[in-house]
C-alpha cells in the first residue's frame, strides 16, 4: 500500500502532527507515504497564502525518517494549488526543487474560492466547470514542474455541496479529453484521490469515466492518494481502487522519489 497525499499539521486544515500520521500508516501496513501539505498563493478573492514553512517541515520529516527507519519509507511533497497568473513566479515563491514528488491541484478559479462557493455566484453550473477546466488546461500549456495534477474532477466535490448538483461527462467530455491529453503529452499523470467518497459524490476524483477516458486516451501514470487530513482516512479504500485499476486495464501504479518515477506491477 502506497498513500501519496496526506496531510499533516503543516497543512493548516489538519490538526494532527505528521508522527500521528505515520503511526497509523505503520499500523495499516503502508509501504510509502507522501506528506503532500498544501501550499496556495492567492487563494480566493482576499489573495490568501495559504503555505508552510518548509525548513520546520523538513526537520520534522527527517526525523521521523531516522526515527522510523525500516518500519515506513517517508517522502517529501507538495499539494500546489495553481492559478494561470501564478505560472511566471511561482518559482519565486516556493522552492520546489528540494521534494521527491508536487501534485498540482486547482483550488481557486478565476480569483475565487470552490470551497465556500464563491466560483458559483453569478454563473451557470456549465459556465463554472468551464471555467474550471479551462484554467487548468492554461495552467498546463505553461507549467512543467509537477508530477500528478491532484483531485481532478474537484468542481464534483464542491458544485455537490454548494449546490446539490454536477455535470455529467458527456456535456464537457472535450474539454475534459483536451486536459487529460495535455497531461499525457507532458508525461505527467493523475491521482487517483480516494477522498470523493468521503465527501459525498459516490465516485473517486477522477470518476470512472475520466478514468477510463485517461486510460483510453493512453494515459498510463497514476497515483494512489487519499488526502488523509486525520489519522482514520489513511490508506482508504486503497483495495479498492487497485480493483478498479484492473478492472480498467492498468497494469501499474506509480511512486515517486526524488521526482522519479517507478511503475510497480499491481496484476
Amino acid at each position: 500500500m502506497y498513500d501519496y497525499h496526506v496531510h499533516s499539521n503543516f497543512s493548516s486544515d489538519c490538526n494532527y502532527p505528521m508522527e500521528d500520521m505515520i503511526k497509523e500508516a505503520i499500523k495499516k501496513s503502508i509501504k510509502i507515504i507522501s506528506f503532500t501539505d498544501h501550499t496556495d498563493f492567492d487563494s480566493g478573492s482576499n489573495k490568501y497564502d495559504f503555505v508552510f514553512n518548509t525548513e520546520d517541515y523538513f526537520n520534522d520529516l527527517n526525523k521521523y525518517k531516522n526515527k522510523y527507519n525500516g518500519q515506513i519509507e517517508i517522502i517529501s511533497g507538495l499539494e500546489l494549488g495553481m492559478q494561470p497568473h501564478l505560472v511566471k513566479n511561482i518559482n519565486k515563491k516556493m522552492n520546489l526543487e528540494h521534494f521527491d514528488f508536487i501534485i498540482m491541484s486547482i483550488h481557486t478559479v478565476s480569483g475565487r474560492n470552490m470551497y465556500d462557493g464563491e466560483l458559483f455566484r453569478e454563473k451557470d453550473l456549465l459556465s463554472a466547470y468551464s471555467l474550471y477546466y479551462s484554467e487548468m488546461s492554461s495552467v498546463l500549456d505553461n507549467f512543467n514542474d509537477f508530477d500528478v495534477v491532484g483531485h481532478f474532477n474537484l468542481i464534483d466535490r464542491y458544485a455537490k455541496y454548494i449546490l446539490n448538483d454536477t455535470i455529467k461527462l458527456d456535456i464537457h467530455e472535450e474539454l475534459v479529453k483536451k486536459v487529460l491529453q495535455q497531461i499525457i503529452a507532458k508525461d505527467k499523470g493523475i491521482e487517483i484521490n480516494t477522498s470523493g467518497i468521503r465527501y459525498g459524490i459516490n465516485s473517486y476524483h477522477p470518476t470512472k469515466e475520466m478514468l477510463g477516458l485517461y486510460k483510453k486516451l493512453g494515459g498510463e501514470i497514476v497515483t494512489i492518494g487519499s488526502d488523509a487530513h486525520s489519522p482514520d482516512d489513511i490508506g482508504f479504500n486503497y483495495r479498492d481502487v487497485i480493483e478498479l485499476l484492473i478492472e480498467l486495464d492498468f497494469r501499474y501504479i506509480t511512486t515517486f522519489k526524488d521526482r522519479k518515477k517507478t511503475f510497480v506491477k499491481i496484476k
